[in-house]
């Protein structure tokens, strides 16, 4: 039984790290690789894709102040991922975000697609610990409540007590969920403009 308990958790734990590891990686399999959780979409009058191939010269890699954007022509889509330095107000969360740009012909202009995607375990792990938590106490509660135990006050008590620390992990847990995506986003929002900066600069055909 403690064999089979350490072999989950290193299964676990390695399927967490393949999965962070395709969802930082520029290769075109993992381009639109991650769990969507946003979009966004933007107009943009020009020629931008021939702007676009241009500015990308043989290497399709746009080097960006804040990150870099990868153009997979097979695919048609960009990667656009943040930079991440250790040790520094850059560090990663356990929720970041990556964009996923797609170019789509609007009359005389393009349009530009922005999903923002999060690894696939970062979004899974989070809703089951955030279900656990409320049908733990959910549970807790009308079980407390079949064996009688609120037939007198200290029942009462205790029910609100358990009631009120689980409130409190919920929410902590959805503020610090909350926080996290802002700040991811925000990362994202700065590389996505940092794309289109890039973009304007380039020579037109």
């Amino acid at each position: 039984m403690i064999l089979a308990g350490i072999f989950g958790s290193f299964l676990c734990l390695l399927l967490i790290i393949v999965d962070w590891y395709r969802f930082t990686s520029l290769h075109p399999l993992s381009a639109a690789y991650g769990l969507g959780v946003a979009g966004r979409r933007d107009r943009w009058d020009g020629g931008v894709r021939d702007a676009l191939l241009q500015r990308l010269g043989t290497q399709a890699i746009i080097p960006l102040p804040h990150g870099v954007a990868r153009w997979h022509e097979t695919q048609e889509v960009m990667a656009l991922r943040p930079s991440y330095h250790l040790f520094s107000m850059r560090f990663r969360t356990a929720w970041p975000l990556k964009g996923t740009v797609e170019f789509h012909p609007a009359g005389a202009g393009v349009e530009l697609r922005l999903t923002k995607r999060m690894p696939w375990s970062s979004g899974v792990l989070t809703l089951l610990w955030l279900a656990l938590v409320t049908l733990g106490t959910a549970g807790f509660l009308i079980l407390f409540a079949l064996d009688g135990g609120l037939q007198s006050a200290g029942g009462w008590l205790l029910a609100a007590g358990v009631t009120g620390v689980g409130a409190l992990v919920l929410l902590f847990g959805v503020v610090m969920v909350s926080l996290a995506y802002r700040l991811e986003d925000a990362r994202l929002m700065r590389v996505y403009g940092e794309l289109q900066e890039a973009l304007s600069r380039a020579p037109t055909a």
